[in-house]
């Protein structure tokens, strides 16, 4: 009986130790996003700049297309890939100096905020939705690269000059 008990304490040990590790690893992104760049500010603080800049171009069919674009993602996740991909649409439009956040914006920001590693996902649900990602195929080479560490506002400026 008492190596049984003994057992089952080594084993909670390993799962706890396991968990800590997991749950330490994502709270050290999630730090290494916080940290100020050369300008004095985070990736998260200039995501949180053009959401709250752009927030009246958002009319509720925009609203509801992103709700409905992040929805494949794993509930835990999808409140932050939200904000990543909003951040990112709301970049776009206010360089195009927008009235309104179209699909176009929508398109541009939902393709380069994907990481590379969910396309196939991504391009499933807009084949879902019955959308056209046709004419954005070029931008697919601007996504989210976990080998390419770069800030996640870089790439408007060059798919601002595609147009």
């Amino acid at each position: 009986m008492n190596d049984i008990f003994m057992w089952g304490i080594a084993l909670w040990t390993f799962i706890m130790l396991g968990a800590m590790t997991i749950g330490g690893y994502f709270m050290f992104r999630k730090f290494l996003k916080r940290m100020p760049k050369e300008d004095g500010y985070s990736e998260l603080d200039w995501q949180e700049h053009y959401i709250d800049k752009a927030l009246p171009l958002w009319n509720n069919e925009a609203r509801h297309l992103l709700n409905e674009l992040v929805s494949p993602v794993p509930e835990l996740f999808r409140d932050v890939a939200k904000e990543r991909i909003a951040g990112r649409i709301s970049k776009i439009a206010l360089d195009e100096k927008a009235d309104n956040i179209t699909l176009d914006h929508i398109m541009k920001g939902y393709i380069i905020a994907t990481p590379k590693r969910d396309h196939k996902f991504m391009k499933k649900k807009l084949d879902d939705m019955e959308i056209d990602y046709s004419p954005y195929e070029d931008l697919f080479q601007y996504a989210d690269d976990e080998k390419q560490k770069f800030s996640i506002f870089e790439q408007t400026e060059k798919i601002s000059s595609r147009s």
